[in-house]
């Protein structure tokens, strides 16, 4: 079995393969050369994160493709049901990198809070010369705890922001279309553990009304799920931090309610005009901004790596 890590994977997921007698084949290939690099090395393993796309055309052009996998959570970037309909595995790795995306929420959300996005920028510029100033600027920081955590998605990563809310002691709050309610544990270092059972709401406008941040952790969705009508709900001088998928969340209106003073700041891993985002998003001093880097830890990538070894190990066995 031959395996294309074509967006790549980490050591352990290499050595994983590899002592299971599975050939890596080392190679990053644009796009517009994967189908003919596919059918020449007579591929039976394509892997991908978010940059490589997995398309009708491609399943098609390539017969040789036992499985699809993708490391990560989200799917969007591959004809799943397609791919299926063809015969052919579709894995993917949903709890990999859920504490690496949950922490850079709350990365984003300290920032946010005691304006580090924005004094990182302009310490190197006015530091030596207008200190106090600075100081001064900055002296309207925020506290997490006891402020109230919303959170849009009741996934993995979800899951995840609401525990370490909760471990900060904040009041959480979890938005679902549908009404869940999960039982949460938090593992201390000492071997004790805490069960908390977290029911979720359904009524956006009850949700938005008192929180004070708000983390969107979900899947890629068609339509925004905040725009004017949510913002409008929302307390004024809330901090918001998407790390979902761009789209989920209006930028241009985001834009608007920031200049108003309603949103106090907000955070983006990730862009609707992705990976060119807009320059009056780049450019806005309230945006704390990180190039999609949310699942992007060594922790995490060792444990995509695993993970999708150990599920193509078990696929081959009935092959």
């Amino acid at each position: 079995m031959r395996v294309l890590a074509n967006d790549g994977i980490s050591k352990a997921g290499e050595n994983a393969l590899k002592e299971a007698g599975i050939e890596l084949v080392e190679a990053k290939v644009s796009q517009e050369h994967l189908a003919k690099f596919i059918n020449e090395n007579q591929i039976d393993v394509l892997l991908v994160r978010s940059a490589t796309k997995v398309r009708q055309d491609l399943i098609d052009t390539c017969p040789s493709l036992k499985i699809i996998g993708r490391g990560g959570v989200g799917m969007d970037n591959i004809d799943v049901e397609y791919a299926i309909d063809q015969g052919i595995y579709v894995i993917n790795t949903p709890n990999a990198s859920t504490r690496s995306v949950a922490e850079m929420v709350f990365a984003h959300f300290f920032s946010l809070a005691r304006f580090l996005h924005e004094s990182n920028r302009m310490m190197p510029l006015e530091g030596e010369t207008n200190f106090k100033a600075l100081k001064k600027s900055y002296s309207k920081a925020q506290e997490l705890e006891g402020k109230t955590l919303g959170v849009i998605g009741f996934g993995g990563i979800g899951q995840e922001v609401v525990k370490m809310g909760i471990s900060l002691g904040m009041k959480v709050k979890v938005f679902t279309r549908t009404p869940q309610t999960k039982t949460l544990t938090l593992h201390f270092f000492d071997g004790q553990k805490v069960n908390f059972e977290v029911a979720s709401h359904n009524n956006m406008d009850e949700f938005l009304k008192d929180t004070d941040f708000i983390s969107i952790n979900t899947p890629k969705t068609n339509d925004y799920i905040i725009d004017t009508p949510q913002f409008e709900k929302m307390k004024d001088g809330v901090f918001i931090v998407n790390t979902a998928r761009g789209g989920v969340i209006n930028e241009v209106t985001l834009l608007d309610y920031i200049e108003s003073g309603k949103i106090a700041g907000a955070a983006l891993d990730v862009f609707e005009n992705e990976p060119t985002p807009e320059l009056a998003i780049l450019m806005n001093p309230n945006l704390s901004l990180s190039p999609h880097l949310g699942g992007n830890t060594l922790d995490a990538q060792d444990k995509i790596g695993v993970e999708l070894a150990t599920q193509i190990i078990e696929i081959k066995k009935n092959l």
